[in-house]
């Protein structure tokens, strides 16, 4: 889980329907003193931190499944709370409509013969968009440590062993 992914992902075939792993996940969190909670929508289950030991950074743990004909199929994603993806996601938008628009009226200019300094800065847009990157991987590095307790929790409780691709 220590990779340069920006959201590691597993996928696991269970024998089990996916009713029944709602229902072992949800018996693991009520009976043991887990710092973690979760939300359960049609066909995705949540486990993120309890609200009380969230910080900025914290990840939680998207799982879909996947019903078939001898079990479930289950995919978990490891992510950032979904403000914080749509937040980085918005700036990485903003970044390249502004190196859209730079590269347009800098290229129109060149082709006009006038002066085009204002290109020189799509290298500072670049090293802005790779700064959010590694922000990207500081924040998961400081949430690492959760992310291998979920993980932990889940593997305990599917009584198996899942690995991350």
């Amino acid at each position: 889980m220590t990779s340069f992914r920006i959201r590691p992902k597993f996928e696991a075939s269970v024998e089990k329907t996916s009713e029944e792993i709602i229902k072992i996940l949800n018996h693991g969190l009520a009976l043991a003193d887990h710092p973690f909670d979760s939300i359960n929508y049609p066909g995705h289950f949540i486990i993120r931190a309890k609200k009380e030991n969230q910080h900025y950074w914290s990840p939680q743990l998207n799982l879909t499944f996947e019903d078939q004909e001898k079990g479930c199929l289950v995919r978990g994603r490891y992510e950032p709370h979904p403000n914080v993806w749509t937040l980085f996601i918005l700036l990485y938008l903003a970044i390249s409509i502004l190196v859209l628009f730079v590269a347009i009226l800098g290229l129109t200019r060149i082709n006009l013969g006038m002066e085009a300094r204002i290109l020189w800065i799509l290298p500072i847009l670049g090293a802005l968009a790779a700064g959010m990157y590694l922000v990207s991987q500081i924040g998961q590095k400081l949430g690492a440590e959760e992310t291998f307790d979920i993980h932990h929790f889940v593997e305990n409780s599917m009584e198996m062993k899942i690995h991350i691709v």
